[in-house]
């Protein structure tokens, strides 16, 4: 089965609670149903999903006309397979991220992956589409907060350009933990995106075969 991210809708939440709930137990409060519809509304929010997709469903998806921020971006073709209708598919969400943009700044909230799928580049593969994206709307840095303890997270924000420029003391409700706050260098710039393309396309080339990357195409 080939994995593809794409614009989350509104029948995916139900599988973005579950994954928030198993990625990160301790977190308190959880996302809703209602505060992500809501989220999904709100143009100053994106998120995005990974899934896996299996012949089965007779029916066409329909297009959601709130989304139609996200049809205006080029790498959103894919979805369409060359036509304007979406295919006809079933979709298993295995992964998802979220981010706001404000003035010239993306900021990432959340990137989750089922258990039973991590460790197959998948986390990585939300990470360079959220990139992607705020390239696309001309955000100039991205930042995040993320786990002091988490250091996995951390070598790879850090393999994406991310350094980081502060800490957020007491940040996460669940355990007092602090957060690391970290910041990329302006994306537009040559040196970002020479960087962030040469660790795409490495991604591409150990995990090519998984997953397609028409998302990428022309930039």
């Amino acid at each position: 089965m080939t994995y593809i991210v794409r614009p989350m809708r509104g029948e995916d939440i139900p599988q973005a609670i579950e994954i928030d709930r198993e990625a990160f137990p301790t977190q308190w409060p959880h996302p809703s149903y209602t505060s992500l519809k809501r989220e999904l509304h709100n143009q100053l929010t994106r998120y995005i999903v990974a899934c896996k997709q299996r012949r089965g469903r007779s029916e066409t998806i329909r297009q959601d006309t709130s989304r139609g921020f996200w049809y205006k971006l080029p790498w959103l073709k894919l979805f369409t397979n060359n036509s304007q209708q979406p295919p006809t598919i079933e979709d298993y969400i295995v992964g998802y991220a979220g981010f706001w943009t404000m003035v010239d700044e993306a900021h990432l909230t959340t990137i989750a992956v089922r258990d039973a799928y991590r460790r197959r580049g998948l986390g990585e593969l939300l990470l360079i589409s959220v990139i992607h994206s705020a390239i696309q709307l001309k955000a100039q840095i991205i930042t995040l907060e993320v786990r002091l303890s988490n250091k996995a997270a951390q070598a790879l924000y850090e393999k994406y350009g991310f350094k980081a420029v502060g800490l957020r003391r007491s940040y996460y409700s669940d355990n007092g933990e602090d957060a690391l706050l970290m910041s990329t260098d302006t994306i537009t710039s040559v040196p970002f995106q020479t960087h962030f393309h040469q660790q795409r396309q490495a991604h591409a080339q150990k995990w090519g075969e998984a997953f397609d990357y028409t998302f990428l195409a022309g930039v």
